[in-house]
C-alpha cells in the first residue's frame, strides 16, 4: 500500500545542509510538491536513511546457540527490525565463506542466503548480501562461484585470517581449541587443516588473479578486508578489488586514498576511539581524510553514533559526518537512487530527537520501518 505524506516543521538535512522546509513522498519516492497528510515534526530532525556496507551482527539472530534454532527466516525478520531501529534503511549482510567452519562455513553461508531470499521481499528495509571469502580456500572456489550465481550475489570481499606467523613456526594459534570445537572439529584435526592451508600459500596469488578476473567480467563488486600494507592494497586493486574494507594501517589507507579506492571503516572503532585489535584508529584515519563510509561491522547502532562522535571530536561537521553513513556508502555501492534527501530519490529517512540523538522513527522506501515513543502521536493524530 502506497503511503503519501508531507513531513514539515523539522530540520531537514539536505545535500546543501540543514533547512526548515518540508519533504514529501509518494510511492516510495521523494516528491517535489506536498502530497497526502501533513505530519508536524517540529522539534525533530530528518536525515537520510543509513546505508550500511558491512554488518555481521545478524549472526546471533540466526544461530544464537549451536543447534538451538532452526527457523532462520524468523531470525532474518528480527535482524531487519533491529537494523531499522538503528536507522539503517539499506543493509549489506556480510557472510563468511571460511575454513573456520561453523557460522563461517560454506554450509551455513548457503542457509543464510536462502533465509534472506525467502523474506527480503516481505520486509521494509533493503537487505543485500556480501560474501567474504577466505583466500586460502582454494578447493572451494568453484563451489563459491556457483553460490554467487545461484543467489545473485554481486559483492565479494576477500580476507585472510590464517595466523601465518605461528603456522610457519609450527606453533598452535591462541584459542585454537575453542575455535575448533565451535566448528565441531577435533582441535588436532583443525590445526592440521590450518597448517595445510598455510602450506599452499604459494598457490594463492595466481588463484586469486584468475578468480577476480572472472568475477570482474560478471560485474561483481570486489574489495579486500584488513589491508595491512600499501603493497597488499595495490595487489588487490590490480585484481579489480577497488574497495579497501577496514585497512589496518595508515599506510594502507593512504595507498587506497591516493589511488582513488573506496575506504570503509568500522563504526564501532570510531565510537570506541580505537581498534579492539590494536590496528589504526578509525578516528585518526578520518582526520587524515582516509574514509568514504562507516559500516556497522558487528554492532548495528554504531553508524549513527559514530557519525555524531566525529562531530563531537571536531573531525567533521554534521553534514560531512552523516555523509559517511548515507551518501558515501551509497556511492560505493553504486546506488544513485538513495543516500540523500533529494527529489526523485528513494524515500529513506531517519527521524531523530536532536536533544538525545536517539532515532525515533525510520522510513524505508516510503514505508514505516520503525517508530517508538511520542513521535508516534504525530503520525497517528
Amino acid at each position: 500500500m502506497t503511503i503519501e505524506l508531507t513531513l514539515q516543521g523539522a530540520r531537514i538535512m539536505r545535500p546543501g545542509g540543514w533547512d526548515s522546509g518540508s519533504v514529501s513522498f509518494s510511492g516510495g519516492v521523494i516528491c517535489d510538491a506536498p502530497v497526502g497528510r501533513v505530519i508536524d515534526l517540529s522539534g525533530y530532525d530528518v536525515l537520510p536513511g543509513i546505508v550500511d556496507l558491512h554488518g555481521d551482527g545478524f549472526e546471533r539472530h540466526l544461530a544464537p546457540r549451536r543447534g538451538a534454532l532452526r527457523e532462520r527466516e524468523a531470525g532474518v525478520v528480527a535482524v531487519a527490525d533491529e537494523i531499522a531501529a538503528a536507522g539503517i534503511t539499506t543493509a549489506v549482510l556480510a557472510q563468511f565463506w571460511s575454513w573456520e567452519g561453523g557460522m563461517r562455513g560454506h554450509d551455513f553461508a548457503g542457509k543464510v542466503f536462502a533465509s534472506i531470499a525467502a523474506v527480503k521481499d516481505s520486509i521494509t528495509i533493503d537487505l543485500r548480501q556480501q560474501l567474504r571469502f577466505e583466500t586460502h580456500c582454494l578447493d572451494d572456489i568453484l563451489a563459491m562461484e556457483q553460490m554467487l550465481d545461484h543467489w545473485s550475489i554481486d559483492y565479494v570481499v576477500f580476507n585472510d585470517h590464517l595466523p601465518h606467523a605461528r603456522l610457519s613456526e609450527g606453533r598452535k594459534p591462541p584459542r585454537l581449541t575453542g575455535q575448533a570445537l565451535k566448528s565441531q572439529r577435533n582441535p588436532e584435526e583443525h590445526f592440521r587443516m590450518m597448517t595445510d592451508l598455510h602450506n599452499r600459500s604459494a598457490d594463492v596469488p595466481a588463484a586469486m588473479d584468475a578468480l577476480c578476473a572472472r568475477l570482474a567480467a560478471k560485474g561483481i563488486r570486489m574489495g579486500s578486508h584488513d589491508d595491512n600494507t600499501p603493497q597488499e592494497r595495490e595487489t588487490w586493486r590490480a585484481r579489480g578489488a577497488k574497495i579497501s574494507e577496514f585497512p589496518e594501517t595508515l599506510a594502507a589507507a593512504n595507498a587506497a586514498r591516493t589511488a582513488g579506492d573506496g575506504i570503509i571503516l568500522g563504526a564501532p572503532n570510531v565510537v570506541r576511539g580505537a581498534s579492539h585489535a590494536g590496528n589504526a584508529s578509525a578516528r585518526d584515519l578520518i582526520a587524515e581524510g582516509c574514509c568514504d563510509a562507516l559500516a556497522s561491522d558487528y554492532h548495528y547502532p554504531s553508524p549513527a553514533r559514530a557519525a555524531w562522535r566525529c562531530v563531537e571530536k571536531g573531525l567533521l561537521d554534521e553534514e560531512q559526518a552523516w555523509a559517511l553513513v548515507s551518501s558515501g556508502p551509497a556511492k560505493l555501492l553504486g546506488l544513485a537512487d538513495r543516500g540523500s534527501i533529494r527529489d526523485g530519490l528513494r524515500a529513506d529517512f531517519v527521524v531523530m530527537d536532536p536533544a538525545t540523538r536517539r532515532i525515533v522513527a525510520t522510513i524505508a522506501n516510503g514505508q514505516i520501518a520503525h517508530m517508538s515513543g511520542p513521535v508516534g502521536t504525530r503520525f497517528l493524530t
